[in-house]
């Protein structure tokens, strides 16, 4: 009877500590099960060089979304980046979007410049001004290999 006790009362740690480590991967990877916190946004790039689906959406240094799922408009020739905002943040129809590294070589996000004309942009809206990503290694190549011009 005293060795069922035992496995018992393992039974019971090892299941606690299951939740809590079920708990912490939920927590800590920002998985939302029951309400979406959020509502979705899109923009539209000539190019997203080095942008990936989950980087962060920033407004002034701070991170106020994830980038959700990047695609293709075959028709107008533009990259379509789907975005998920955090509930509560106002973004304005004259908003400017533009892709951003962190660092020298660090990893792209967006940058949301929010505007301010009064009109917010509803659920689902589109950001149409938009800036592509600076190609770094293309100005240092250029900077090494003396294709610069002065001015």
């Amino acid at each position: 009877m005293n060795k069922y006790k035992i496995e018992t009362i393992v039974g019971i740690f090892v299941f606690l500590g299951l939740l809590c480590i079920g708990y912490m991967t939920v927590k800590l990877g920002k998985v939302s099960f029951l309400q979406d916190d959020s509502y979705p946004l899109t923009a539209k790039f000539v190019s997203v060089t080095g942008l990936r689906d989950g980087n962060p959406v920033d407004i002034m240094g701070i991170e106020v979304g994830r980038v959700e799922k990047i695609t293709m408009d075959q028709e107008n020739q533009r990259a379509v980046v789907k975005m998920k905002i955090k509930k509560g943040i106002k973004i304005y129809d004259d908003a400017i979007a533009s892709i951003k590294t962190e660092g020298l070589m660090g990893d792209q996000y967006i940058s949301i410049d929010p505007g301010g004309s009064g009109t917010l942009l509803e659920p689902n809206g589109t950001i149409t001004e938009t800036q592509a990503p600076v190609d770094i290694i293309g100005l240092i190549s250029k900077y090494a290999f003396g294709d610069v011009k002065k001015q």
